[in-house]
């Protein structure tokens, strides 16, 4: 049970179609019973509202699916903006039975609300597949307001129909008036992955950001910039906000704050060493701007605030070592929830340095964020790492590291997630081993020294 991240009871938490207004963010998403398995009943979208993603009110079903044989038997992923004096949900309708039948498999179509909590379906079949595209990947379309040519933007997720295998793209249309929409081809199409999904669109003091999801290289959210809706786009070093256990995320601002909202994965028989599998648990990421343009991951200020004030378990303590590594025990994680922040510096010449959470104090076994200095990159395993254990494959961000330099260091572990926090960068990770892990956390350095300046805990919410 997570006593902060959320998930809808007996449901796992999907695609998330976020709508931020007035300090409060609306959480419509879908809600997956996984009976048998993922997709296995048809879902509409449900609406959860939160205002410091620590207390969610529920508001169940906002926009229900259609029958069996309706165009959105389910409904898959989409946006919901305000335009016209109405709030306007456009989403992908999907029914499984159609492609069987020669039919478009998904199609655009569109809800309308006067008050965000009551949604009225129109059953127009808006925007279907245009020719050269695959009708089996048209999906999770992302509308907004284009200032400058005075029309709607709409953007969605695509692949092209041809045999080579990174053909996804992402296409666009516009329209003056949100009832007809004009096909204006690809709006990026890199021949990097093989589909786009859940685009997104937004600014940030001079810059454009594209966001979208890909499944085919690194399972990641990744992004792009320019200085113009119109291109070029182009990567930063790191495009990603977070590792492969982290998914289809969508932005949101609520007048302060833009916030991404993805899902950890869940493991399909809730074992570290299980091919992971679509949904789980929604995790909050405060995005903000570098002074070089790049986007940094934060945890929102709310969730730091609503811990209770945290013990000192170190002060000015040097790890040192030459051949070996040196390890410092700090406490107990009670409840399987805890806020861990640590304040450090790392000489020149030191080879890595973490933190081990879970960790069993008699054997040592635990799970291991490592900094590893000369590669720039943090990384996440299990100790001991089994050989058959591949799966862990993707729980690793670049990070550029500078000794000399103090960094923060903040985990919050909320039953088996886990996830860090580093000078922008942030990793979820899920934890199943719970037989041969215990509960301590420690930190350690490798052929170094690191100075731990402080490290505290909180591992209580205030109520």
């Amino acid at each position: 049970m997570y006593q902060l991240y959320y998930q809808y009871p007996n449901t796992w938490f999907g695609d998330c179609m976020p709508f931020g207004k007035d300090g409060k963010f609306y959480l419509y998403h879908q809600r997956d019973t996984r009976k048998p398995g993922p997709f296995g009943e048809p879902f509409g979208w449900s609406l959860a509202t939160t205002t410091d993603f620590v207390h969610y009110e529920d508001h169940g079903i906002a926009i229900p699916g259609g029958t069996e044989e309706e165009q959105d038997q389910y409904i898959f992923a989409g946006t919901v903006f305000e335009a016209e004096g109405l709030y306007h949900a456009m989403y992908t309708g999907f029914n499984r039975e159609y492609a069987k039948q020669g039919k478009d498999p998904q199609v655009l179509m569109k809800a309308t609300s006067k008050d965000l909590y009551h949604w009225e379906k129109n059953d127009e079949k808006l925007v279907a597949p245009q020719p050269g595209y695959d009708p089996e990947d048209w999906r999770d379309p992302f509308v907004m307001w284009n200032e400058e040519k005075q029309e709607y933007l709409m953007i969605l997720g695509a692949r092209k129909k041809s045999p080579h295998i990174n053909r996804g793209c992402t296409v666009c249309f516009t329209s003056k008036n949100l009832h007809d929409w004009k096909f204006q081809g690809d709006f990026w199409a890199p021949n990097i992955y093989s589909m786009h999904e859940m685009p997104d669109l937004f600014k940030m003091g001079d810059w454009w950001y594209l966001i979208i999801s890909e499944y085919s290289e690194k399972n990641k959210i990744v992004y792009r910039r320019s200085k113009s809706l119109d291109g070029p786009w182009t990567a930063p070093i790191d495009d990603a906000f977070d590792g492969r256990c982290y998914y289809a995320g969508r932005t949101a601002f609520d007048g302060k704050r833009r916030v991404l909202f993805g899902w950890v994965n869940t493991r399909d028989t809730w074992k570290d060493d299980a091919h992971w599998t679509w949904g789980g648990t929604f995790v909050p990421h405060e995005i903000y701007q570098r002074e070089d343009g790049s986007l940094g991951a934060k945890i929102p200020d709310s969730v730091l605030e609503a811990f209770e004030t945290p013990r000192v378990l170190a002060k000015d303590h040097t790890l040192h070592t030459v051949d070996s590594s040196e390890e410092l025990p700090l406490a107990q994680i009670r409840d399987k929830f805890c806020k861990f922040e640590a304040r450090v510096k790392f000489s020149e010449g030191t080879r890595s340095f973490g933190v081990r959470v879970k960790q069993n104090e008699t054997t040592g076994e635990s799970y291991d964020f490592r900094l590893l200095v000369g590669e720039n990159r943090l990384y996440f395993d299990r100790i001991p790492c089994i050989p058959s254990d591949v799966n862990n494959k993707g729980l690793e961000r670049p990070i550029q590291l500078k000794a000399g330099k103090e960094y923060l260091i903040q985990i919050i572990v909320d039953d088996d997630i886990a996830t860090i926090y580093i000078d922008g960068v942030a990793l979820n990770v899920r934890m199943y081993n719970e037989n041969q892990s215990g509960h301590g956390i420690s930190m350690y350095v490798t052929d170094g020294t690191l100075e731990i300046l402080e490290a505290n805990i909180s591992d209580r919410l205030i109520k």
